[in-house]
């Protein structure tokens, strides 16, 4: 009987020997490349799974010297949501380049989504391999991620989706869930009362912002009747506009008696807060940690943040990235991005 356990998988040799081809004809079969005809590559895809042939995508690469080209579109915003997956990027990419990927970061004004446009038009699939976007849901970036498609370059979204475009796939925690997990949070902290939430965003065209707003308006609807959300406040995670909109909004509603953060500048809301005199006192769950935010726990100002680990999209991203450019399977659990719920008492000092 023979042990499986010393059973060779088939490999390339098997192939050609089967098929009755060169090696080098199976190399171009398998890689897709032209100059094969019809029939030969029939013999070759027949004998692939008549053997059970399965490609190590890993060793294939490694033998030829293959390097990934993988770059990240940021928008250009201060805010230290932003700084801080910037210097996750900056940690992931020593290690990236150890398993043959080169990441390059480029960043676009944030305002103008034909400025997005014009760098993703200029890019070249014999150049790059795949790219990750963090951008507003707009007619120019969801055409030029269609180009970016039809020239063979892979495309993920991060963070925020682009569900209208032909992305590959979305990296990043379920927004309508983080905003669900929002609304019931807010609801619990407050208690029994009645009166009006603040709502304050980032950006109403950004989707991660909307489906948040969506998820907490179910729950509040649902659960929370008592407590009346208002109209979103769209900061653009400018500290100005930020101060001056919530000012205006805690003077003219006295009955606010909690506050959705769904931007990530934080300590302009912090700011108005304290001015009022209302700091602590008032509910506030908030999104993403930040600086501000961890300081806005500690301090007992902010009740609850929602968060997601950044190192994990960005790895994500890298992964789904090469795999779609490999033509390789996704491990979807791998993949999953899970909601995080900090407090005061589980917060790593």
């Amino acid at each position: 009987m023979t042990d499986s356990s010393t059973t060779q998988r088939p490999t390339v040799n098997d192939v050609a020997r089967v098929a009755g081809v060169s090696l080098a004809t199976v190399d171009r079969v398998l890689n897709e490349r032209p100059g094969v005809r019809d029939a030969t590559i029939a013999r070759v895809q027949n004998a692939v799974d008549s053997l059970g042939y399965v490609r190590d995508v890993s060793a294939a690469n490694l033998a030829r010297q293959r390097q990934y080209r993988i770059e990240f579109f940021l928008p250009d915003g201060r805010g230290q949501f932003l700084a801080a997956l910037a210097e996750t990027l900056a940690t992931v990419t020593p290690v990236a380049r150890l398993d043959r990927t080169r990441v390059v970061v480029k960043t676009y004004q944030a305002d103008d989504p034909h400025a997005l446009s014009r760098q993703l038009e200029r890019l070249d699939a014999d150049q790059v391999d795949g790219v990750a976007i963090i951008a507003p849901e707009t007619p120019q970036v969801r055409d030029a991620v269609d180009r970016l498609k039809r020239v063979g370059i892979a495309v993920v979204a991060m963070v925020s989706d682009l569900p209208s475009t032909r992305r590959d796939r979305f990296v990043g925690i379920d927004n309508v869930a983080a905003g669900r997990t929002a609304g019931t949070l807010l609801g619990r902290f407050a208690g029994p009362v009645t009166g009006s939430v603040l709502v304050v965003a980032g950006s109403t065209h950004a989707r991660d912002n909307v489906e948040r707003r969506l998820g907490f308006d179910q729950v509040m609807a649902e659960s929370y009747p008592g407590l009346a959300p208002l109209p979103s406040i769209e900061g653009h995670d400018d500290p100005g506009i930020i101060e001056r909109a919530v000012d205006r909004a805690l003077t003219a509603n006295p009955d606010v008696v909690a506050v959705y953060s769904i931007a990530t500048e934080h300590l302009a809301l912090l700011r108005v807060l304290k001015r009022h005199g209302v700091a602590g006192r008032l509910t506030v769950i908030a999104h993403e940690l930040t600086t501000d935010a961890r300081a806005a726990l500690l301090e007992g100002d902010f009740d609850a943040v929602i968060t997601q680990d950044l190192g994990h999209v960005v790895r994500s991203a890298l992964r789904v990235l090469k795999a779609h450019s490999d033509q390789r399977r996704i491990d979807d659990a791998q993949e999953s991005i899970r909601i995080e719920i900090l407090i005061q008492d589980n917060l790593q000092r």
